[in-house]
């Protein structure tokens, strides 16, 4: 299998060729590699199987939409699993209408064509050290200097950015963001965060009272405000939603990754009625939109998360984390440890040689993808204080 894949197969943000390990089945919190061993998932699968793998339930689930249909187009007809999906969404989101799309990227596509024919105006507004998809919509609100996609610049539509958010509040970064809403509001359809964890573009968590603020500026000077909580819904920082931490609403919100607990790619755009009336017909139909199988599972994941006591378990995360990975913070080469939810992170002063801390974790039985300078984690909530711990050891080895 690995000689087909390195003559056939293109892996992700790789050359075709690129080294990479066979994974043979997957339960709980581990997976099972083709030589035997067994390494602890400090990835969730890119932050996706908080439930872990194989888990009865969501493979029920799957079992049971098969036995009715695996696919139907979503253009004129509709079926259970999608509405009901929708219904549950619009519950804990409050936002009443559900685009659902088929993956991540999509999503933010769509929350960008949806802002665009709302208002008519065609820029946006957006943060470095953000990071929303990489297809190009989604590309051109990503850091564009910092960011893994500099080298599309050319080709990305320019949108305004402002300074990448702080960690505490900062009255005068605050006043920043007011001061270039108003000099843009005449051309911005929206403004776009992750709210309180910038993701892949460097891991990075900032206050709530810049989500607050941002939504206080585009209710007054009319934009709308989306909300890409593809990484951080769902629990993962410790509220349901990243927005929950500032206790405001988004006109637009993006989901994705955790919605089917790993299991099928699914996304969906939620926005208000407002937006919802003053588009009419949105031009976007991903031919995969509404799939049975994928809204069924996710259904079902949605239950679990309701059933277990998740903020508990991320608490529990969150503190064997800050525990387990303090000692990082003593190594040469580390300039940040920190950690949010049930999310971990050690930052290095230079970029990490990604192969070398992948063997030294795999050497302690753990799983980890990191990137630039950065050395990370984001378990299953199913994860026991043992896996975390070791999750953590493998991390502070590998920073070493």
């Amino acid at each position: 299998m690995l000689d087909l894949d390195r003559d056939h197969v293109w892996h992700p943000y790789a050359a075709v060729g690129a080294p990479v390990r066979e994974v043979t089945a997957a339960h709980g919190v581990r997976l099972r590699l083709a030589d035997g061993r067994e390494l602890i998932d400090g990835m969730s699968s890119w932050w996706a199987a908080i439930h872990g793998y194989n888990h009865p339930r969501l493979n029920q689930a799957l079992r049971d939409q098969l036995d009715d249909m695996a696919h139907v187009m979503f253009g004129g007809l509709t079926h259970e699993p999608a509405v009901l999906l929708a219904r549950r969404l619009a519950a804990m989101t409050g936002l009443p209408k559900v685009f659902l799309a088929d993956s991540g990227s999509v999503a933010v596509e769509v929350a960008i064509k949806m802002a665009v024919q709302y208002t008519g105006r065609s820029r946006l507004m957006t943060v470095r050290g953000g990071y929303h998809g990489d297809t190009f919509g989604a590309m051109a609100v990503c850091d564009p200097v910092n960011g893994m996609h500099h080298l599309f610049s050319g080709a990305l539509a320019r949108h305004v950015f402002a300074p990448a958010p702080p960690r505490e509040p900062d009255q005068g970064y605050l006043d920043e963001l007011g001061a270039l809403v108003a000099r843009h509001a005449h051309e911005l359809a929206a403004v776009i965060v992750e709210p309180v964890v910038q993701g892949a573009g460097g891991m990075r968590f900032y206050h709530p009272s810049v989500l607050r603020r941002l939504r206080e500026l585009t209710e007054e000077y009319g934009v709308l405000l989306i909300a890409d909580e593809i990484a951080t819904g769902f629990g993962r920082t410790g509220e349901l939603f990243g927005c929950d931490h500032a206790g405001i609403r988004p006109d637009i919100m993006c989901l994705g990754k955790a919605l089917t607990g790993g299991y099928l790619s699914l996304a969906a755009t939620l926005c208000t009625d407002r937006v919802a009336e003053g588009i009419g017909v949105l031009m976007h139909g991903p031919t995969f939109m509404g799939n049975p199988l994928a809204t069924a599972v996710a259904g079902a994941s949605l239950d679990l998360l309701a059933e277990r006591p998740w903020r508990e378990e991320v608490r529990r995360i969150e503190s064997g984390l800050t525990d387990g990975l303090a000692a990082a913070a003593d190594h040469p080469g580390v300039k940040e440890v920190r950690v949010l939810g049930a999310i971990g992170v050690i930052e290095t002063h230079d970029p990490v040689d990604v192969a070398r801390v992948q063997e030294r974790a795999v050497e302690l039985g753990v799983w980890l993808r990191p990137f630039g300078r950065l050395i990370y984690s984001m378990p299953p909530y199913a994860a026991t204080p043992a896996e975390v711990a070791r999750i953590t050891e493998a991390m502070v080895y590998a920073s070493a």
